[in-house]
């Protein structure tokens, strides 16, 4: 499904300044965006990599190379974006990067849709989770993602990453805040779906309460219009099914969402100030 082989690829390493606060500080994060992915999300912002369309070829050796750079230049953490399909060669390019003096946390950044074993074979490998939970709601996960069962699926795969890592705990890195355990959930208010926005944290709060750190964000960026122009893949098709995924989130429904944040009693999350959807904001790929 992801349409990866076994040889890893990748499309940048390099230190990441727009994740949540304790994970990119401000020395920055020591991301690794890996190609390919397990989900088809149709309004993906990173979709060439996703696609397979850029990146290229890192033996395991280049990876735990890239690791020690990342660390070398003043990461706060190694932060693996959408690692899931290569996990065997991640986790050994960290124990080899270990051996060399490789001490920071490592961050499995997730969309979420992971199995209850791919979270149990990172034991000992990933200390902290950041990772996503995009629907309530398996018509709109089918529809977006082609994964009807992604509600399901990621709520038993946070309760693994939980069970896995425990409370959130920090510790102080160069003076500053880093999460250093624990996991992180984020969700996306898509626009036109903010009532599925409402469930979502009503089953993640009920679920998880203040277990979980939570990060409610309005960074929807309407990339699906330009690669609708481009006249690449479906995405003429799907922006005409569901007309809302070409503009931004409402910022009055993303002020509701938050409001309701509050009112179900999570009152410690982060959330994002100003215009965030923004293609600027969208790395560049190898």
């Amino acid at each position: 499904m992801c349409g990866a082989s076994d040889q890893v690829e990748v499309g940048r390493i390099a230190l990441h300044f727009w994740e949540e606060p304790p994970i990119s500080g401000t020395d920055g994060s020591g991301t690794v965006f890996f190609g390919h992915c397990s989900l088809g999300c149709v309004y993906c912002q990173n979709g060439r990599l996703a696609a397979g369309e850029a990146g290229k070829p890192y033996a395991i050796d280049q990876l735990a190379d890239g690791f020690l750079r990342l660390q070398g230049q003043g990461a706060l953490n190694i932060n693996m974006v959408t690692a899931s399909h290569y996990g065997p060669q991640v986790r050994e390019a960290l124990r080899r990067a270990r051996k060399r003096g490789l001490h920071l946390p490592v961050v499995w950044n997730t969309s979420g849709y992971e199995t209850v074993e791919a979270v149990r074979a990172n034991e000992g490998a990933v200390d902290v989770y950041l990772a996503d939970f995009k629907y309530a709601r398996a018509q709109t996960a089918h529809a977006f993602s082609a994964a009807a069962d992604y509600p399901s699926v990621a709520l038993a795969a946070i309760d693994a990453m939980v069970e896995a890592v425990g409370a959130p705990a920090f510790d102080s890195y160069h003076g500053q805040r880093r999460m250093v355990r624990g996991v992180l959930v984020r969700h996306l208010l898509l626009p036109g779906h903010e009532d599925e926005s409402f469930e979502a944290l009503r089953l993640l709060y009920g679920r998880f309460g203040d277990g979980v750190l939570y990060s409610l964000m309005n960074q929807y960026t309407p990339v699906i219009s330009r690669r609708a122009a481009e006249g690449r893949g479906n995405a003429a098709e799907m922006l005409a099914r569901y007309p809302e995924l070409g503009r931004a989130a409402d910022e009055g429904a993303y002020q509701r969402l938050l409001d309701f944040a509050d009112s179900l009693g999570m009152d410690d999350y982060f959330w994002q100030e100003g215009q965030a959807a923004d293609e600027s904001f969208i790395p560049e790929f190898e």
